[in-house]
Parts: structure tokens; C-alpha cells; sequence
């Protein structure tokens, strides 16, 4: 699944919604926090892409099929600029600079690669097996939550 995105900032809020409402097939509920977590991750690759290149980009989405108990989602944005991403140290007032430590910390993996003249940059979360007594337990990085409920905010 891909969605073409302008460079324009209220393309992140059309992205946000075009990757919940792809959310319904896939087996993930819209108030899981795996959920959450990706709707969050959409948000921040698309602002970059919007944002650093001003250039048009594709969002691609790879869920897993409704039956699947444990599967990777894999999110991928790709532009038409060369430059590599690079993380920055925002200051506690900076109101930008976090993204891709965000990414960086709530991705179980992440990463970049040239893609024709621009680049993609990629991450993934895992969702893991149902646990006892129908819990589910998703990954944050190095970290599994089972059965926690939080908002990504």
C-alpha cells in the first residue's frame, strides 16, 4: 500500500489518516498501542520529508494480514533528496529536532537507503505472539509492554 504525498505540511495529517484507516484490515485495532506508536512514527518520517526536502514523497505501509498472531509492520518514506537524514540534539525549548530520535527510540528497527536519485528511510515495529490469557505484547524498542494501554501524544 502507498500513498503519494505533496510538499505540503497538511499532508501529515492526510497520512495520519490514510494509515488508520489501513489499520481496520490488518488485525490491529486503532486503540492498540502498536497502533498508536505507528500512526506517531507515519507522523514524523512524513513531516521530515515535507519539512527537510520540500520535495514529493511516497509513504509505504506493509501490515500484516488480519490472522497473523505475530508479524512486523514495516513503514517506509521515500523522497526525491539525496541527503541522508541526520539526527539532531534539539534543545529542551527547540520546538522541532526530535524526530528521528523518536523514531529511533520507539522503532524496533530503523534505518535508510538510497532509492533512485532521492532515498528511503524505513523502520519497523514487531508485534509479538498473543501472551497469557489473550494479552498482547508489543515491543518499544528493546522494552515489551504486555497488556499496557498509553497514548501517543
Amino acid at each position: 500500500m502507498q500513498l503519494e504525498i505533496r510538499p505540503d505540511p497538511a499532508e501529515v495529517g492526510r497520512a495520519r489518516r490514510w494509515a488508520r484507516s489501513r489499520l481496520a484490515g490488518s488485525g490491529i485495532g486503532a486503540d492498540e498501542p502498536l497502533a498508536e506508536i505507528l500512526i506517531l512514527l507515519v507522523s514524523e518520517l512524513v513531516t521530515n520529508a515535507v519539512v527537510h526536502t520540500g520535495c514529493p514523497a511516497v509513504l509505504r505501509l506493509s501490515l500484516p494480514d488480519a490472522e497473523e498472531e505475530s508479524a512486523t509492520v514495516r513503514l517506509e518514506v521515500a523522497d526525491r533528496s539525496g541527503r541522508a537524514p541526520v539526527p539532531r540534539c534539539a534543545d529542551g525549548d527547540e520546538t522541532g529536532g526530535r524526530g528521528l530520535a523518536l523514531v529511533d527510540g520507539l522503532a524496533d528497527r530503523w534505518g535508510w537507503s538510497p532509492e533512485g536519485a532521492g532515498k528511503s528511510i524505513w523502520c519497523e515495529l514487531d508485534r509479538c505472539a498473543q501472551s497469557r490469557e489473550g494479552a498482547e505484547t508489543y515491543r518499544v524498542g528493546a522494552v515489551a509492554y504486555e497488556g499496557l494501554a498509553f497514548e501517543a501524544v
